[in-house]
């Protein structure tokens, strides 16, 4: 069984049996139940619901289900087609629409799907929302409209170059700069959307670019997560030279990862670093991260005057949520995604490529010597597998409490902070499991730390 049905959305591989993955009657019937919270909570008269996709093979089927779901519950439909998903998020705004659905399964394998799920804002569901819709598609508690008020079916395309002004109109973008630095630079695709957004964003930025993997096919040439040991291809380019840059996205392009111009892993957690770094230089400020992402960006952060770090839990929603209680001017997580509010509060890869460009133009250095300005932390991540009928959350008031002579924070979890390293213990919410991650300014120390703390946690099973 691979449905996941959660807060942020719904989740599963395609085929099979109803109730055991993502098939067409369960894609029906949450759909339905997103579409009467939006009717009962909604605040915006439009009667626009956004739908955006992109490029896996199954797009074109679920994007067809949820249309005509939407329809039968009423509401217009502006499909904005292949599109990221800050695409999607900034074309529910830009329609004054009630929500938005992006089909999209992130960095998941070929065959999975999924459906998220954003208010008016163009934001993700927050969790109160999300349960409704739980509750509301496990009672089936909805009613579609009858044949006079049937919702409308529009296609809009233009999404792609509004995003692209939109980016390239922020304040601390100077596309001149830019074009004058005369870049190369290489990307990764994944055979997604990014494989038609961003070849028009640095044409528009004056870039020399070679592209892998573009073909918006969704038959995806390597697991599209972009870690390292998935990114081999780009990897061997960049390692031939001839490239200042690096850039990788995942399938719905608001993750970004870098490679440096001799084919380093620049690091993912760095990518938010550098341009908050960039960021906090001309607009001083507050920034946020979830629990699980490097120290770096505190580190960054206490460089500037009167500004200062906040950690939030893990997941964008709360993150975004944690970045307007504190009046953030950055913020993200360590995964690569950058959430810059004078953009829009969502994560955007294309904004942190047009930012990240700016700052080595401006600072003239290679890609590796900006690198090389940040503190070194290397974070393992490891995993503690456990019966279902273990007690997660008595585990981890126990680990609090040994470590009570610690910095803890337990607002997701419990994350304990040494003075040199850190450790995060988060329980799944879908496997009997407890997260590991752990940063020290090496692998070995980062590992050990982490594996040390499992030790006791095993030693109270």
């Amino acid at each position: 069984m691979t449905l996941i049905k959660s807060i942020s959305g719904i989740r599963g591989t395609i085929g099979g049996k109803a109730g055991d993955t993502l098939n067409p009657l369960d894609i029906v019937k949450f759909t339905s139940a997103y579409a009467t919270l939006i009717r009962k909570t909604t605040k915006v008269t439009s009667n626009k619901i956004v739908v955006g996709r992109d490029a896996r093979i199954s797009g074109e089927m679920v994007k067809n289900v949820v249309c005509g779901t939407l329809m039968g519950m009423g509401f217009d439909v502006v499909n904005i087609g292949l599109a990221s998903t800050p695409t999607t998020e900034i074309a529910v705004t830009g329609e004054g629409a009630c929500g938005g659905i992006i089909l999209t399964a992130s960095h998941n394998p070929r065959m999975w799907n999924a459906l998220k799920l954003l208010n008016e804002k163009g934001e993700f569901l927050d969790k109160e929302q999300g349960e409704e819709v739980l509750r509301i598609a496990e009672a089936e508690d909805f009613e579609y409209a009858d044949v006079d008020h049937l919702g409308k079916y529009i296609e809009d395309d233009s999404y792609d170059q509004k995003h692209i002004d939109m980016v390239l109109g922020l304040d601390l973008v100077d596309v001149e700069a830019v074009k004058n630095a005369h870049f190369k630079v290489a990307f990764d695709a994944v055979n997604s959307v990014g494989g038609i957004i961003l070849p028009k964003l640095f044409d528009q930025l004056g870039v020399e670019y070679t592209g892998m993997f573009t073909e918006p096919t969704g038959d995806f040439q390597h697991n599209p997560e972009p870690l390292e040991k998935n990114l081999g291809d780009i990897k061997a380019l960049m390692q031939k030279g001839g490239h200042d840059i690096g850039f990788v996205v995942d399938p719905d392009v608001d993750r970004l990862a870098l490679f440096c111009e001799d084919g380093t892993m620049y690091g993912e957690e760095y990518t938010l670093v550098t341009v908050a770094d960039y960021i906090l230089q001309h607009t001083p400020g507050n920034t946020v991260s979830n629990l699980s992402s490097t120290r770096a960006l505190r580190d960054v952060t206490n460089k500037y005057a009167g500004c200062k770090y906040t950690a939030a839990a893990v997941g964008e929603v709360n993150v975004v949520t944690k970045m307007r209680e504190t009046n953030a001017v950055i913020g993200g997580e360590g995964n690569g995604g950058v959430i810059y509010p004078a953009a829009h509060s969502g994560r955007d890869a294309l904004v942190g490529i047009a930012l990240i460009l700016t700052y080595l133009a401006k600072k003239q250095m290679k890609t590796s010597e900006l690198r090389a300005t940040y503190p070194p932390y290397f974070i393992a991540k490891n995993r503690i597998d456990l019966t279902p009928e273990t007690d997660v959350d008595a585990i981890l008031v126990k680990v609090k409490e040994l470590y009570k002579d610690e910095e803890v924070n337990d607002i997701d979890g419990v994350k304990i902070d040494f003075p040199d390293k850190w450790v995060h213990l988060r329980k799944s919410n879908t496997e009997p499991i407890i997260r590991v991650y752990s940063e020290a300014s090496t692998m070995e120390a980062a590992d050990e730390i982490g594996k040390k703390v499992m030790d006791v946690v095993y030693s109270m099973v």
